[in-house]
């Protein structure tokens, strides 16, 4: 449960909207969030778990890899669509507000497990 409020507290309370805005852009607003999210961590973790949850969670962020995992999952199904396609999101043929919403479902989903990874085994 802890690491689902320190997570929720770090993605949504403390990221600023400038940082939220420019992480994909710029490395320094995603440095900036990634530190922030990361330092309540040390309250539950090792340092090398949470340099884990750092680094993980600035490539995450930084690349939005969530589509291209989103993206890639569509590969075993009918419908497969090039990247040109797909690259806002990873998704196509949906409304823009559900594949915005998946996109972010995918991307927390992909934080809580590489947190919960380096919680347990660092």
């Amino acid at each position: 449960m802890e690491q689902l409020i320190l997570h929720l507290v770090g993605d949504y309370l403390t990221q600023s909207d400038w940082m939220a805005q420019n992480k994909t852009k710029r490395t320094w607003p995603a440095v900036c969030h990634v530190v922030v999210y990361s330092a309540p961590f040390l309250l539950i973790g090792s340092v090398w778990a949470v340099a884990a949850i750092l680094a993980s969670h600035f490539f995450v962020d930084r690349f939005r890899l969530a589509r291209y995992v989103v993206w890639a999952k569509n590969w075993f199904g009918p419908g497969y669509h090039s990247w040109s396609e797909c690259s806002e999101t990873g998704y196509t043929n949906l409304p823009v507000w559900m594949s915005s919403w998946l996109l972010i479902v995918a991307d927390n989903t992909i934080h809580l497990i590489c947190n919960y990874c380096a919680l347990r085994w660092l």
